[in-house]
Protein backbone atom coordinates (compact mmCIF):
# COMPACT_ATOMS: atom_id res chain seq x y z
CA UNK A 1 0.00 0.00 0.00
CA UNK A 2 2.76 2.52 0.94
CA UNK A 3 5.15 1.21 -2.35
CA UNK A 4 2.05 2.33 -4.35
CA UNK A 5 1.43 5.51 -2.85
CA UNK A 6 4.94 6.49 -3.09
CA UNK A 7 5.27 5.46 -6.80
CA UNK A 8 2.37 7.13 -7.65
CA UNK A 9 3.69 10.14 -5.72
CA UNK A 10 7.10 9.83 -7.93
CA UNK A 11 5.54 9.47 -10.95
CA UNK A 12 3.01 12.86 -9.97
CA UNK A 13 6.15 15.19 -9.11
CA UNK A 14 8.59 13.74 -11.76
CA UNK A 15 5.63 13.76 -14.60
CA UNK A 16 6.77 10.85 -16.49
CA UNK A 17 3.88 9.40 -17.94
CA UNK A 18 3.65 12.07 -20.71
CA UNK A 19 3.41 11.38 -24.26
CA UNK A 20 6.55 11.11 -26.48
CA UNK A 21 5.83 14.41 -28.21
CA UNK A 22 5.50 16.35 -24.41
CA UNK A 23 8.39 14.09 -23.03
CA UNK A 24 10.92 14.87 -26.34
CA UNK A 25 10.04 18.83 -25.45
CA UNK A 26 10.66 18.59 -22.18
CA UNK A 27 14.43 17.21 -22.96
CA UNK A 28 14.58 19.70 -26.23
CA UNK A 29 13.72 22.56 -23.23
CA UNK A 30 16.10 20.96 -20.77
CA UNK A 31 18.66 21.32 -23.45
CA UNK A 32 17.59 25.24 -24.97
CA UNK A 33 18.35 26.16 -21.33
CA UNK A 34 21.87 24.04 -20.72
CA UNK A 35 23.32 25.99 -23.62
CA UNK A 36 21.95 28.87 -23.46
CA UNK A 37 23.79 32.27 -22.30
CA UNK A 38 22.09 31.52 -18.82
CA UNK A 39 25.03 29.87 -17.65
CA UNK A 40 24.52 29.15 -13.62
CA UNK A 41 20.87 29.34 -13.48
CA UNK A 42 19.88 27.08 -15.68
CA UNK A 43 18.99 24.30 -13.64
CA UNK A 44 16.47 26.42 -11.45
CA UNK A 45 15.16 28.00 -14.51
CA UNK A 46 14.79 25.01 -16.15
CA UNK A 47 13.00 22.87 -12.94
CA UNK A 48 10.97 26.21 -12.40
CA UNK A 49 9.72 25.73 -16.58
CA UNK A 50 8.95 22.17 -15.88
CA UNK A 51 6.50 22.47 -12.87
CA UNK A 52 4.89 25.80 -14.80
CA UNK A 53 4.29 23.87 -17.96
CA UNK A 54 3.43 20.80 -16.60
CA UNK A 55 6.48 18.95 -18.27
CA UNK A 56 8.67 15.88 -17.58
CA UNK A 57 11.00 16.96 -14.90
CA UNK A 58 13.22 13.90 -15.31
CA UNK A 59 13.91 14.83 -19.17
CA UNK A 60 14.16 18.59 -18.49
CA UNK A 61 16.65 17.92 -16.25
CA UNK A 62 18.61 15.41 -18.43
CA UNK A 63 18.33 17.97 -21.74
CA UNK A 64 19.47 20.69 -19.08
CA UNK A 65 22.63 18.41 -18.13
CA UNK A 66 23.32 17.04 -21.71
CA UNK A 67 26.33 20.55 -21.73
CA UNK A 68 28.73 18.99 -19.94
CA UNK A 69 31.42 20.41 -18.60
CA UNK A 70 34.19 19.11 -20.79
CA UNK A 71 31.84 20.62 -23.44
CA UNK A 72 31.56 23.86 -21.97
CA UNK A 73 34.85 25.61 -23.25
CA UNK A 74 34.63 24.60 -26.62
CA UNK A 75 31.03 25.41 -27.03
CA UNK A 76 30.95 28.54 -26.06
CA UNK A 77 33.85 29.57 -27.60
CA UNK A 78 32.46 28.63 -30.97
CA UNK A 79 29.55 30.25 -30.27
CA UNK A 80 31.13 33.14 -29.24
CA UNK A 81 33.16 32.97 -32.70
CA UNK A 82 29.90 32.45 -34.59
CA UNK A 83 28.40 35.21 -32.51
CA UNK A 84 31.32 36.92 -33.32
CA UNK A 85 31.39 36.78 -37.09
CA UNK A 86 27.34 37.40 -37.29
CA UNK A 87 27.69 40.72 -35.99
CA UNK A 88 30.64 41.82 -37.97
CA UNK A 89 33.26 41.73 -35.15
CA UNK A 90 36.49 41.43 -35.40
CA UNK A 91 37.50 38.77 -32.30
CA UNK A 92 41.43 39.50 -31.69
CA UNK A 93 43.32 35.69 -32.09
CA UNK A 94 44.18 36.28 -28.09
CA UNK A 95 40.87 37.74 -26.82
CA UNK A 96 38.96 34.61 -26.55
CA UNK A 97 42.45 33.60 -24.76
CA UNK A 98 42.35 35.83 -22.60
CA UNK A 99 38.75 35.77 -21.57
CA UNK A 100 39.08 32.37 -20.77
CA UNK A 101 42.22 32.92 -18.69
CA UNK A 102 40.54 35.87 -16.66
CA UNK A 103 37.91 33.71 -15.70
CA UNK A 104 39.76 30.72 -14.58
CA UNK A 105 42.09 32.91 -12.12
CA UNK A 106 39.50 35.24 -11.28
CA UNK A 107 39.08 35.36 -7.11
CA UNK A 108 35.46 36.55 -7.81
CA UNK A 109 36.22 40.04 -5.67
CA UNK A 110 34.25 43.00 -6.89
CA UNK A 111 37.68 44.84 -7.90
CA UNK A 112 38.36 42.07 -10.22
CA UNK A 113 34.52 41.20 -11.32
CA UNK A 114 34.85 44.68 -12.72
CA UNK A 115 38.09 44.11 -14.22
CA UNK A 116 36.95 40.85 -15.85
CA UNK A 117 33.80 42.32 -16.80
CA UNK A 118 35.65 44.76 -19.26
CA UNK A 119 37.83 41.92 -20.76
CA UNK A 120 34.39 40.43 -21.80
CA UNK A 121 33.05 43.30 -22.84
CA UNK A 122 33.72 43.21 -26.36
CA UNK A 123 32.43 39.64 -26.66
CA UNK A 124 29.54 39.98 -24.68
CA UNK A 125 27.07 40.26 -27.64
CA UNK A 126 29.04 37.97 -29.24
CA UNK A 127 28.31 35.60 -26.81
CA UNK A 128 24.61 35.78 -26.00
CA UNK A 129 24.18 35.97 -29.96
CA UNK A 130 25.93 32.54 -30.71
CA UNK A 131 25.05 30.78 -28.03
CA UNK A 132 21.22 31.75 -28.20
CA UNK A 133 21.06 30.36 -32.04
CA UNK A 134 22.97 26.98 -30.84
CA UNK A 135 20.89 26.68 -27.92
CA UNK A 136 18.21 26.82 -30.92
CA UNK A 137 19.29 24.56 -33.32
CA UNK A 138 20.46 22.39 -30.74
CA UNK A 139 17.19 21.81 -28.90
CA UNK A 140 15.64 21.68 -32.51
CA UNK A 141 18.02 18.81 -32.89
CA UNK A 142 17.48 17.28 -29.86
CA UNK A 143 13.86 17.09 -29.61
CA UNK A 144 13.88 15.59 -33.41
CA UNK A 145 15.94 12.70 -32.32
CA UNK A 146 14.73 12.32 -28.79
CA UNK A 147 11.21 11.56 -30.10
CA UNK A 148 12.65 9.56 -32.48
CA UNK A 149 13.92 7.58 -29.31
CA UNK A 150 11.07 7.40 -27.04
CA UNK A 151 8.55 6.43 -30.23
CA UNK A 152 10.50 3.81 -30.65
CA UNK A 153 11.54 2.43 -27.03
CA UNK A 154 7.89 3.05 -26.57
CA UNK A 155 6.66 0.15 -29.50
CA UNK A 156 9.54 -1.96 -28.65
CA UNK A 157 8.33 -2.09 -25.23
CA UNK A 158 4.34 -2.68 -26.37
CA UNK A 159 5.48 -5.81 -28.90
CA UNK A 160 7.74 -7.54 -25.48
CA UNK A 161 4.97 -10.20 -24.93
CA UNK A 162 6.81 -11.62 -21.49
CA UNK A 163 5.21 -8.00 -19.66
CA UNK A 164 1.99 -8.20 -21.40
CA UNK A 165 -0.32 -8.91 -18.53
CA UNK A 166 -2.93 -11.09 -20.77
CA UNK A 167 -0.13 -13.77 -21.54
Amino acid sequence: MVSARLRHWFEQLLHTHDTPQRTAAAYALGVLLGFSPLLGVHTILGLALAFMLGLNRVAVVLGVYSNLPWLVPAYYTVATIAGAALLGVDVQPRALEEAMRAVSSAPWSYVEFRDLAKTFAPLMRAYLLGSSIGAVVLAAIAYRVSLVMIVTHRQRQALRPSERPDL
